[in-house]
């Protein structure tokens, strides 16, 4: 039996971890209230007491446009959260996997970015998130993986899909922006590549930290993803009637938070390692975790 400890048991990812571990994976998880990351002594008491064979790192401060003017928090539980947790595993020599963004870039590109393509934040979430990407490196540089994703979603707590649902229930009329790009992610593909990854024989022996990319495949705007939701959802009964959406540009939507025009990760590395055929199209992803709103 391989033990996991997974920090961040409220959130979507965290639920999906679960929902999907092996039968091989004893978990043991921690959501914030039981283990507050930025408690230095309480994360090196945790994992020295658990002692698992791997931590899986999914607790994040996600309020994008809130991190604005709280900053300090977002750094505390991004940049100096991670370092915690980073330092507990090196000391004890666990393997650790921490989950980061597509946000540590700028957009600027229009070619997928790769694991080497350089950051540029723009916002204060996307440089907490990078400044913990640096603290897991510099704390635990010889066994861990930092995975960047994108677009996350689940039928668990509250996402981009189940946002979207509510306000095609309650208007007459959507604008979704339309000139923001990248790919929409479900929680549980994302869970199935990190129990992969918990696998040795999966991570590259030769080169410690790796750094992946993860979400599903495909491309999409915020427009055409909010589109396809509510096609999928009027084919499967969750919505009774068809409302018109409009695509606006983002500047018609100002956020606090300024968001990466383009953000689509190459993920070529993380199928080699995976040993995945293909990729899953955002799509299939996205109807099948409707189905499971069906059922609720």
């Amino acid at each position: 039996m391989i033990k996991a400890l997974i920090i961040g048991k409220n959130g979507q990812l965290a639920w999906e971890l679960m929902k999907t571990q092996p039968q091989h994976v004893e978990v043991v998880a921690y959501s914030s209230a039981e283990l507050d990351i930025r408690d230095q002594h309480s994360v090196e008491t945790t994992i020295s007491l658990q002692s698992p064979d791997v931590v899986i790192n999914a607790a994040a401060y996600t309020a994008v446009d809130k991190a604005e003017t709280d900053a300090e928090q977002a750094f505390a539980v991004n940049e100096s959260g991670a370092a915690y947790v980073a330092a507990a595993c090196a000391t004890h020599n666990i393997p650790l996997i921490h989950i980061s963004t597509d946000f540590v870039f700028d957009g600027t590109q229009t070619t997928p970015y790769t694991k080497s393509d350089k950051t540029n934040p723009l916002g204060v979430y996307g440089a907490s998130k990078l400044a913990g990407e640096k603290a897991v490196i510099a704390h635990h540089p010889l066994n861990s993986t930092i995975i960047r994703t994108a677009w996350v979603y689940s039928s668990h707590g509250n996402n981009f899909v189940k946002t979207m649902l509510r306000l095609m229930r309650e208007k007459s009329q959507l604008g979704v922006v339309a000139d923001q790009v990248g790919t929409p992610t479900w929680a549980r593909g994302l869970a199935r590549f990190i129990w992969t990854i918990v696998d040795g024989e999966k991570r590259a022996q030769d080169e410690h930290p790796l750094l992946l990319n993860w979400t599903d495949a495909g491309v999409a705007s915020w427009y055409d993803f909010a589109e396809a939701i509510q096609e999928l959802a009027l084919a499967k009964g969750l919505l009774t009637r068809e409302i018109p959406i409009k695509p606006i540009p983002a500047s018609s939507y100002p956020t606090p938070a300024k968001r990466p025009t383009f953000s689509v990760l190459d993920k070529s590395e993380s199928h080699q390692i995976a040993n995945l055929e293909f990729p899953i199209h955002w799509r299939k992803q996205l109807s099948q975790m409707l189905d499971e709103l069906i059922v609720e």
